[in-house]
This record gives structure tokens, sequence and C-alpha cells, in this order.
């Protein structure tokens, strides 16, 4: 069973954000064990997507680790601003 992981960290942080068009989701490296997803974000927006004391992000990172482990995988996601 193939996830991708690109489109549900998209589909999760595109209500949060004020400028969507800006969004960047990318897989910056997989290997057999882990994936690493880049996050990047206007900087307006980077507060909300973090949210307050990083409650929204390590929400994404649950929902996430939740899927990846499905495959027998980690995920590592590094939310940041351009």
């Amino acid at each position: 069973m193939a996830v991708n992981f690109e489109k549900v960290i998209l589909d999760l942080i595109t209500p949060l954000v004020v400028h969507p068009e800006d969004l960047v989701v990318k897989k910056f490296s997989e290997d057999d064990e882990s994936i690493t997803i880049q996050v990047l974000v206007n900087e307006v927006d980077l507060g909300r997507v973090i949210g307050k004391g990083g409650k929204i992000a390590n929400a994404i990172r649950t929902i996430a680790y939740a899927a990846a482990s499905r495959v027998g995988k980690k995920i590592n996601i590094d939310i940041d601003s351009f």
C-alpha cells in the first residue's frame, strides 16, 4: 500500500495557511526505514502552522507518524519559512 505522504501533509496544512500559493511540500530524502519531508510556508503563515507551543506541528507529525508506521517507516517533517 503506497501512501503519498506529501499529499497527506499538504492536505493537512493547506486549510491553516493564508497564502496557500506559497506552500511547498516536498520529499527531501527516503530510504528503507525513514522519510524526510520539508514543508516551506510563507513567513506570515509559520506561526499558524507551528501553533502555540508547537501543538499544531506536533499534531501534524502525529498523523504523519501513524500513516508512516502502517508501511513500516519513520517520518521526519521539517517546517520552515522562506
